[in-house]
């Protein structure tokens, strides 16, 4: 009965506190208008104790044209009026805000907060200060949020003060404001610091403050605007916020996104979800490659993805050339005079040199520059025992003993130096000119990754680990990956975070390096004891993909352990899988069916899709 009471008698002073929030809204908030707003700042303070919230408030705000609404807005429904009436004044639609406020009976903000606003923005620290006071009541944290608030208020003051050429109030504040406060001691000596610089431009500098003015005291707005509660005044630019997180949850959610640009609010529709299509994965089939006479190995684009080299038990390499317009591949050469297959190639950073090594009884290695019509001798000493070269043309051919086994390579980001090793215990680092600079005896590697250090080298060994190696003073090992079937093979993204790992008789496992952990299984790939090899992709590495003894390729979102896609073609088991790390819209799989295919978005020039079969 009393608080009904209380409702009905207070009516008329609801009305004149929506009236006065809609005067103080249009700019009028000056010292005489504090006066008549403190009551109506009570009745207000009354209904958000009473509720937890200024439901009860707003309502009795609700009358238009000078009667009460008819209309029933909900808690939601005032929710949303508030943030579009935010909104609509931050684009400078005052007005119509004005009027949305009023015909939907909402409050905006609370009238207290409409004054500390306006008088922030104007600098007027004073009468700032004693608004604070009477949103106390209404602030969540009380003593801690208010001895913050009022801190933020007279660092704004002070350097204004400074900027101003006024030291001696700018000391004032200082000393009788600011350090008695007794908050931030640490930030109180550091703003006494700035009476030492020598011009305004120092002092911004110094302070990372943009000077007094507009841009400084709405972000000192934005920072005070934390402390209060929604129900007083609404974050900063909440609309904004709510449609930025709707966007990339979406994002999260589209199972084909990364692959043209990085979406953000400012370049999707917000009238429909946010969904990339599959026509511009790489799913569609557009070369199939029949130029190796025998089983494909491997298959690498070039760091600047205008080349493909592929490997064959044919023992030769062919170079492609990738036109990205026409989507398709043209033959540049054959590398011949292998011994053996060849079942890895390793790019240099260039693109010009590449490695191409063998199966596990090759104890050859042989460095190609693709480019040009070069002779380079290559010496070097492994302990006692010497390399030997054969050269020719283009090539350098390396061999230390007739039982090594040199199956596995990787350069150095900087392109100076490269390791390489196999699994009867061989791990030599080497110059670009063939210079053997160390070993690491013992050690049976069959997959190998060069850091962007330089200096550290990730190794895939026989007892299912990968371990760092430092080659450089101080040396030093240690497990980062422990798994418990063996490592057939393992890639790295460019963040160096993660790890793609084909593991025997297991599948697709990724890895967190930094965390040491196993982040996801992927499903579908069949893996028995065959050397497949997968891939990162896309524009920021955000799917993966892996050949499969079942002969065809999966592709994962890197989030999701369900395959995206299966692309069927081949006929035997896909050894390797590689995508194009500058167009992201290729694909390149190699088949023991003897054949390359190259992968692509649907939206292709006709001709590029004539060479399927």
């Amino acid at each position: 009965m009393g608080m009904a009471g209380q409702t009905i008698d207070r009516d008329e002073g609801e009305r004149m506190s929506c009236a006065h929030e809609i005067t103080m809204s249009r700019g009028a908030a000056n010292g005489s208008a504090a006066g008549s707003s403190h009551n109506s700042s009570a009745d207000m303070q009354q209904d958000v104790h009473a509720n937890g919230n200024a439901t009860e408030g707003e309502d009795k705000c609700g009358y238009a044209n000078g009667g009460p609404r008819t209309i029933h807005l909900d808690q939601t429904e005032r929710d949303i009026v508030r943030l579009i009436g935010q909104h609509l004044k931050i684009v400078g639609l005052e007005r119509s805000a004005e009027l949305l406020m009023e015909e939907s009976g909402c409050c905006l903000e609370h009238p207290s907060a409409i004054k500390f606003r306006a008088h922030v923005l104007s600098g007027d620290w004073v009468k700032a200060d004693h608004d604070l006071q009477e949103l106390h009541p209404l602030i969540d944290g009380k003593h801690n949020s208010i001895g913050e608030m009022r801190f933020l208020l007279l660092e704004q003051k002070y350097l204004e003060f400074l900027e101003e050429g006024r030291p001696l109030d700018a000391l004032h504040v200082l000393r009788n404001e600011l350090t008695p406060l007794q908050h931030n001691t640490p930030r109180v000596h550091q703003l006494s610091s700035y009476m030492m610089c020598a011009n305004n431009e120092e002092l911004y500098q110094r302070a990372s403050w943009e000077g007094k003015g507009v841009k400084s005291r709405n972000k000192l707005m934005d920072r005070l605007q934390n402390f209060l509660p929604p129900t007083v005044m609404l974050p900063p630019r909440r609309l904004r916020s709510l449609l930025s997180q709707a966007v990339e949850m979406q994002t999260e959610r589209c199972t084909c996104h990364d692959m043209a640009w990085e979406t953000n609010i400012d370049n999707v529709s917000l009238l429909v979800d946010h969904c990339c299509s599959q026509e511009e994965f790489p799913m569609q089939p557009l070369q199939v490659l029949n130029e190796h006479c025998d089983e494909v190995w491997y298959c690498k684009f070039s760091p600047d993805g205008l080349k493909l080299a592929t490997g064959s038990k044919d023992t030769s390499v062919i170079i492609w050339d990738v036109d990205p317009k026409a989507m398709c591949v043209k033959q540049r050469r054959t590398l011949d005079g292998h011994t053996y297959g060849v079942s890895f190639i390793a790019w240099h950073p260039d693109s010009k040199h590449l490695i191409v090594g063998g199966p596990e009884d090759c104890p050859d290695l042989w460095i190609w520059n693709i480019e040009e019509e070069k002779v380079r001798r290559m010496s070097g000493n492994v302990g006692d025992f010497p390399f030997s070269y054969s050269l020719s043309l283009q090539q350098t051919k390396m061999s230390h003993s007739p039982e090594d086994s040199l199956t596995c390579a990787a350069f150095s980001q900087d392109g100076s130096r490269f390791v390489t090793g196999g699994v009867r215990g061989q791990f030599y680092l080497c110059d670009i000119d063939g210079t053997i600079h160390d070993t690491w005896d013992g050690v049976r590697v069959n997959g190998l990754y060069f850091k962007s250090d330089n200096r550290t080298v990730l190794a895939a060994d026989t007892h299912h680990r990968i371990r760092s190696y430092a080659f450089d003073t101080p040396r030093g090992d240690q497990t980062i990956v422990q798994e418990q079937h063996a490592i057939m093979t393992f890639s790295v993204n460019a963040s160096e975070r993660l790890a793609l790992l084909n593991i025997s008789q297991q599948g697709l496992h990724l890895w967190d390096l930094q965390d040491r952990c196993l982040v996801r299984r992927f499903q579908g790939v069949t893996q028995g004891n065959y050397t497949i090899y997968s891939t990162f992709g896309g524009i920021h590495e955000s799917f993966v993909a892996s050949g499969s003894e079942d002969n065809k390729v999966y592709i994962w979102h890197i989030k999701r352990e369900e395959p995206l896609a299966r692309l069927v073609g081949h006929t035997r088991t896909v050894n390797c899988v590689s995508w194009n790390p500058v167009y992201p819209a290729l694909l390149a799989s190699a088949s023991d069916d003897g054949t390359v295919r190259l992968w692509g978005p649907k939206t292709v020039p006709q001709h590029a899709t004539n060479s399927v079969d």
